[in-house]
């Protein structure tokens, strides 16, 4: 066998376009590359600018080259008896039989493989398949990116790795991949072929696996008496160790590791502030500016006062993302550090965790929703399963179906059956648990945090103490967590589990089963089955006629839209929308088929449960006792909301026009958490230290006080309050700019004059920098309004503009590209204002379009804005300021994330300004360089900087914070 790899250069993507370079490169059976041909091909039309900006192929370079004929004469011979593989083979297949069409010659009639679907089942943890990005992951030289020599050299080298890996795996990853990818295509040939192949040598299964239920797992069994990691006995005592000489001993080793290590004046405050809390049973708020070195801020002291005090220590992080930095880069470093031997787990929410039991069922009776989707998706964890250690779905890069097919695999506890399980001593859920509970400190969310609180404490191993970073989120969280939420899929999916069609679902399945049992109820269960399965048809008609109306309410509501385009509709007790008691209507019987199904199940389950022993059996009724569970949880929720229930709280429907009903999310929400977060944290909980880069407002710790419950904390001295510097010179590192002579927006409306403005100055400074400017909005309608006119102002400049929710809705990738093209500028809305990270070079320049006010009249806000003007208080300045500054911290702070950064801030909201409360926005930045100045002077002022320049236009206006504002 040999593999012919192909790559075309072409002016575009339609059957009209011409091909401008061809890249082919030959790979043998015995993987390496044996011979190869590229030449440029004269076209017949002309080459449009975009393709010249992206190949760098002009008019001039295929000015001489060949006609298609000469090259597909040379390239013919080459094909002849090879796989054609190609990185997205569609597109080169299709655009080389189009030439052998043109010269008058058959087409490409052999098998074809993709490196990109390969790649997708053998990398499932790879996060993206672009050949540049792929390339430099896999350490291949790949210097000419969209030149067709160097991307299918590129493309062979990678099908080498890939083939590599394929003929590797064991033997029973292979069988299982051969039956999973049984269809007609190319891609299950070649699985089916390498596994006669590895068959044929009679390769051994290697012991590096433990080999289970026919899976090859990378995980082995786990005993629950004795912990995975003991502690050393030479291990350090700490009980005679001061903290200061402990500290003095990590700092010796850091000196000893890192050649030009800094001590950082906030990190070793920071240092003494947490130990001190937790030493003093103190609740602490410390505001720990970009730079200070957070993690290990708070990590070393915990450690240090957990070990010495045989006290276990929780962290909790809002994102995944610091979690995931927590795992694979501060607790090893820590490891490595620290003078003594401890235990980090990381703990996330039960479905984040895959169900061995519910996985292995899936693949053996190929119960796939989406065949083409699922199949993928199914392959990539069959291959993930020989790598994983953890189960967690965060290494998975999953497709768009994806997502689906892990709801109905992920570890739940309705369907769980513990220790009866076959699966249970490999469970990825149980043994993440039972590492929590024996180590030293555990690593968590917010979002468990309060799950834990809802499961009477029954998840996270018990604590007195808690770290929780990212804490300006913690209140939102609670409010998420100790409120509910329903959408349309809420109930769709629970039934799609339970029956799909006549083959497909739980129903359906366990039917088959129990066709098989000798059983003298066996007649009277299929009978239940059979009077069941068509009530769901029934359910189903009145829950759409139920969301029909719900979306009817938010589109007649005078609440109007949200600026993400949501339509939302506030429901109170006393203004219900017209229409609202006929929805209450469809409720109650939608209520009452609900009862009528989970009760019939319910009992055909007990029936069951009781009288069969088979195994298959029991893990089906395992998982339909988890649906019923579901689906009587959803009918109390639905009930409490239609009737408006819950108290203190806030209701609302939420809609969007473009999926109509099937977009309806129906919350309620607590209109004030404080109480609770009183209730179930600070007034139990030994110690509590709260940290976030924004948690002061104007050097004030109030709002956060008051948000979580923890006014008069300080005069009890149960809490302190800290803030400190960032060790940055944000005076040196940072310019911020703002026109003064820019209109002013009022509402969401936005005029052309506006819009020709802002285009301008954005393409303008995104000249002056080259591109590597990162643009914050809040709203998604005005950056697709920007989105056009701003590229078409940047194409002659080779500068590409990149959007969220355009070119991808997901910030990795977008964050990603942006930084493996420094030539452009990224339009970011709602995720891009916290939590990225693009230090150095990548990123010059940050314009904030409007400061991020959250709109007054969405519900919560509302609700919120009420209670307090019931207490006699101003809702704009104790809430809607607050709020918007914090979230205008975080934006600011995307700019200089190293000491060596320097780059500018553009702020086109002229509010900061010319009201009364601009100054609470500037002078709660951290000290940089502030200059107001007309719209025309800024490019040159921007250069000047850039350029180390400290000379100061003449009309500039410099803003510098006063004494009394700072003191206040």
């Amino acid at each position: 066998m040999k593999f012919a790899v192909l790559d075309l250069e072409t002016t575009g993507h339609s059957s009209e376009d011409d091909i401008l370079q061809v890249g082919l490169v030959i790979v043998s059976d015995e993987l390496e590359i044996i011979d190869q041909y590229s030449s440029f091909v004269r076209p017949n039309i002309p080459i449009p600018a975009f393709i010249t900006q992206l190949t760098g192929i002009d008019e001039s370079v295929v000015a001489d080259a060949p006609s298609l004929k000469e090259v597909i004469d040379k390239l013919l011979p080459l094909l002849q008896d090879a796989v054609l593989v190609a990185h997205n083979v569609g597109f080169d297949a299709g655009f080389l039989n189009q030439a052998l069409k043109k010269c008058g010659m058959r087409p490409f009639g052999g098998r074809r493989l993709d490196t990109i679907e390969l790649l997708k089942i053998l990398y499932p943890t790879i996060n993206t398949y672009q050949l540049g990005a792929v390339s430099e992951l896999f350490g291949i030289p790949h210097d000419q990116h969209h030149r067709a020599d160097s991307d299918a050299r590129a493309t062979g080298l990678l099908l080498i790795e890939t083939v590599k890996k394929l003929r590797k795996m064991p033997l029973l990853t292979l069988q299982r991949l051969s039956a999973l990818v049984d269809d007609d295509s190319d891609l299950s040939w070649f699985i089916k072929h390498t596994q006669q192949e590895m068959e044929y040598k009679n390769v051994f299964e290697s012991n590096e696996y433990d080999y289970f239920n026919q899976f090859a797992l990378k995980v082995r069994e786990w005993n629950e008496e004795q912990p995975p990691r003991s502690s050393s006995s030479n291990a350090m005592p700490l009980t005679d160790v001061s903290f200061d000489n402990y500290l003095a001993d990590v700092r010796q080793r850091f000196e000893q590791k890192f050649e030009n290590y800094e001590e950082r004046e906030a990190q070793v405050a920071m240092f003494q502030e947490v130990y001190s809390a937790l030493h003093q049973n103190q609740h602490l708020l410390i505001e720990a500016g970009t730079g200070t070195g957070k993690s290990l801020g708070y990590l070393i002291p915990a450690l240090y006062y957990g070990i010495q005090n045989g006290k276990k220590v929780v962290v909790s992080t809002h994102t995944i993302n610091l979690q995931e930095q927590l795992r694979q880069r501060d607790l090893p470093l820590l490891e490595d550090i620290l003078p003594f031997e401890f235990r980090a787990s990381i703990f996330k929410g039960r479905g984040n965790y895959l169900c061995l039991r519910k996985f292995e069922g899936k693949v053996n009776t190929k119960d796939l929703v989406s065949p083409i989707e699922d199949t993928v998706t199914a392959a990539q964890m069959v291959v993930w399963l020989g790598e994983t250690e953890t189960g967690d779905q965060e290494e998975l890069n999953f497709g768009n179906k994806g997502a689906e097919f892990w709801s109905t695999v992920a570890s739940d506890t309705d369907s769980c059956l513990n220790r009866a399980c076959p699966w249970f001593k490999r469970c990825f859920y149980h043994r993440a648990k039972h590492e929590a509970n024996i180590a030293d400190v555990t690593i968590t969310n917010h979002s468990m945090l309060f799950t834990d609180v809802q499961a009477d404490h029954r998840l996270l191993p018990s604590y007195t103490h808690l770290i929780i970073d990212e804490a300006h989120h913690v209140e939102e969280v609670a409010g998420k967590h100790l409120g509910m939420q329903i959408n349309y899929f809420s109930l769709t999916q629970v039934i799609q589990r339970l029956y799909k069609d006549a083959r497909s679902g739980l129903l359906p399945g366990l039917r088959q089963k129990l066709l098989y049992e000798d059983d003298a109820h066996q007649a009277s269960w299929l009978e239940t089955i059979d009077t069941v399965i068509p009530i769901f048809q029934e359910i189903k008609e009145h829950w759409d006629k139920l969301f029909e109306m719900f979306y009817s309410f938010t589109s007649n509501s005078s609440d109007g839209p949200t600026e993400n385009g949501q339509s939302v509709c506030r429901l109170k007790k006393n203004e219900l929308p017209a229409g609202w008691a006929d929805g209450e209507t469809v409720e109650g019987n939608l209520h009452t088929e609900l009862n009528r199904v989970a009760r019939t199940v319910e009992k055909m389950i007990t029936d069951i449960k009781d009288r069969i022993d088979d195994i298959a059996v029991q893990a089906i009724i395992t998982d339909l006792n988890g649906a019923v569970r579901d689906i009587v949880r959803l009918k109390d929720e639905l009930r409490i909301f239609i009737k408006l229930e819950l108290t203190d709280s806030v209701f609302w429907i939420e809609a969007s026009s473009v999926y109509r009903y099937r977009s309806v999310q129906l919350y309620g929400v607590p209109v004030d958490v404080s109480a609770q977060l009183q209730k179930y944290f600070f007034d139990v909980k030994e110690s509590i230290v709260l940290t976030s880069a924004t948690l002061s407002v104007q050097k004030s710790f109030q709002y956060a006080e008051e948000q979580l419950g923890l006014t008069g904390y300080e005069e009890q001295g149960r809490l302190k309050t800290v803030q400190l510097p960032s060790p940055f010179n944000y005076r040196e590192q940072a310019l911020v700019v703002i026109p003064r002579n820019f209109p002013m927006l009022k509402g969401t409306a936005v005029d052309d004059n506006y819009m020709e403005m802002l285009v301008t100055s954005l393409a303008d400074a995104a000249k002056e920098t080259n591109g590597r400017m990162l643009v914050l909005f809040t709203s998604y309608r005005m950056l697709k309004q920007v989105y056009e006119p701003l590229k078409e102002r940047l194409s002659s400049s080779g500068i590409q503009v990149l959007g969220q929710g355009i070119d991808s809705g997901n910030r990795t990738k977008l964050t990603r590209r942006f930084r493996q093209t420094p030539e452009s500028v990224l339009l970011g809305t709602s995720s891009f204002w916290e939590g990225v990270d693009i230090p150095g070079e990548a990123l010059i320049c940050l314009a904030i379009v409007r400061l991020p006010f959250q709109p007054p009249s969405h519900p919560l806000a509302e609700a919120k804005a009420e209670m307090l003007q019931r207490q006699k208080q101003n809702p704009f300045m104790k809430l809607s300021i607050p709020q918007a500054v914090i979230r205008f911290k975080q934006g600011f702070g995307r700019l200089v994330r190293t000491s060596q950064d320097k780059g500018i801030v553009i702020i086109y909201d002229t509010r900061v300004i010319d009201t009364y409360y601009g100054k609470h926005f500037l002078y709660s930045l951290p000290g940089p360089k502030i200059e107001t100045m007309h719209t025309d002077q800024m490019i040159n002022r921007m250069r000047e900087w850039l350029s180390d320049g400290i000379k100061e236009e003449s009309d500039n206006k410099t803003i510098e914070p006063s004494l009394e504002e700072e003191k206040r």
